[in-house]
């Protein structure tokens, strides 16, 4: 079933947007040209949403632990400098003069028991896991986003079918009021359709509460007001044909799994760091300077030096080796943790198809139960025409249709949803596969420009 002929009922409140009549729209649909469609709204959000962009600038700043681990392999230069007036002898043969020098050191760090080598490919993976934590933020705000376009969507048909309603009870108020003004009718059968038609324009304006909060949802979650809305958005050639497609699926491609891998390297490499500390450190360290009127008899001197120094560490207090004991708890916790995701995706996944096969399900029984329903309003009508029926009977066979016509709407944005739903359970529902119109993010690109700078205090983009 595509999404176009599952929204059928739902085309007609996109009308009401552009102010065309219900009646006029009914079994049409609109032109791609008039309607923003949901890819259009999703490429929106993924070039607008706040909360992507703020992953993005996380993921860019766990980009700088890399060059951060990469400084163990790099020198570190000093210079320094001092004046002064110093003084020497005593009582009157106390002597006075300036005194001045500057120096320059230079230390490079030859051996740090591997922690240079092992902090830096716990940066990377850390790095690693970030991306995929972004990719999962992607994935979230992709869906939020066709959450919201649907939900105004349903939320603008189910205000159509709650004024269409109150048009057709109003009616009945009419002619009722015409039945009893003739004769044929009672005051309770007036009373009645009174009755329905106020409960009609309560449920209305309730029905507007709500498309108003759906549309304000889409406005902090795609960045621009919800207009003109295109009832096409078909999820289902992104569907896996089975369960056991979107479980294999689901262990390649989710992020969450990735990243909860990426994690348990990080914390291999984490205790192989603090373990550095137990190794000696070789350093090779340099310095020349000059000092003016260092002594009574010298106007300057100079002074060179180079040293190799190694530090071999005997004991730490338990302090080293505490930290490796807590590392391999860590590296013990992360390793549960990919197994709690990998249980968590498994779960969604499942639970996701299931939503979207019930939805299904759902949308033919509703599509039945609507069809029926209207040859029953129209045969109480006829009824009551020629005395067999009462007023109530009509009232109560309209109330009994609009519950199903909403019960079909609501079930065609279940479908949708959870079609999304189940796309992102699998991990597959990203600016890539989905074959987005928008500039691509490139997490690597930061993580390039970045990772061999030795110097610099402007972010790429200039700040």
């Amino acid at each position: 079933m595509s999404g176009r002929s599952t929204l059928k009922v739902l085309t007609i409140a996109i009308g009401l947007l552009g102010g065309v009549s219900a009646t006029a729209l009914t079994g049409a649909s609109l032109s791609p040209a008039d309607a923003e469609t949901i890819r259009e709204s999703l490429a929106l959000a993924y070039s607008n949403n706040p909360t992507l962009n703020a992953a993005r600038a996380q993921l860019r700043g766990v980009d700088e632990n890399v060059p951060q681990a990469l400084t163990g392999w790099r020198p570190t230069v000093t210079a320094s400098a001092a004046a002064g007036r110093l003084a020497a002898g005593a009582d009157s043969a106390i002597d006075y003069r300036n005194n001045a020098s500057i120096s320059l050191t230079i230390s490079q760090t030859l051996f740090r028991g591997f922690r240079t080598i092992n902090s830096t490919r716990q940066a990377e993976a850390v790095v690693r896991a970030q991306r995929e934590s972004l990719m999962s933020t992607e994935q979230d705000t992709l869906l939020d986003a066709a959450t919201s376009y649907v939900d105004v969507i349903r939320d603008t048909a189910l205000v159509s079918l709650q004024r269409s309603d109150l048009a057709f009870l109003q009616e009945q108020v009419r002619a009722a009021r015409d039945r009893f003004d003739v004769g044929e009718g009672t005051r309770t059968d007036v009373s009645q359709a009174e009755a329905r038609a106020a409960e009609a324009r309560a449920s209305l304006n309730t029905a507007m509460a709500n498309l108003n909060t759906s549309r304000a949802i889409y406005r902090q979650v795609i960045g621009v007001e919800a207009r003109s809305l295109s009832a096409d958005t078909s999820i289902s050639r992104y569907v896996p044909k089975s369960i056991d497609q979107a479980m294999q699926l689901s262990e390649t491609h989710q992020p969450l799994i990735r990243q909860a891998q990426h994690l348990v390297d990080a914390a291999i490499f984490n205790i192989k760091t603090i373990e550095g500390e137990l190794l000696p450190t070789v350093t090779l360290d340099g310095s020349i300077s000059r000092s003016w009127n260092p002594s009574a008899t010298t106007d300057y001197s100079d002074n060179a030096q180079i040293f190799g120094n190694v530090s071999i560490p005997l004991y730490q207090g338990g302090g080293v080796s505490s930290r490796v004991r807590q590392a391999k708890e860590e590296l013990g916790q992360t390793r549960l943790q990919l197994d709690v995701a990998r249980d968590q995706i498994r779960a969604n996944v499942i639970s996701a198809w299931g939503n979207y096969q019930a939805a299904e399900a759902s949308i033919v029984a509703a599509q039945a139960a609507v069809e029926a329903q209207q040859l029953a309003l129209e045969g109480v009508i006829e009824e009551q025409r020629v005395g067999q029926r009462t007023t109530l009977d009509v009232l109560d066979a309209q109330r009994e249709l609009v519950i199903q016509q909403s019960n079909l709407v609501t079930a065609q944005r279940n479908r949708i949803v959870s079609g999304y739903q189940l796309v992102a359970s699998i991990g597959r529902l990203d600016a890539e596969s989905l074959g987005l119109n928008v500039a691509r993010y490139n997490p690597k690109q930061h993580y390039e420009a970045v990772r061999d700078q030795w110097f610099g205090l402007r972010t790429p983009d200039g700040r």
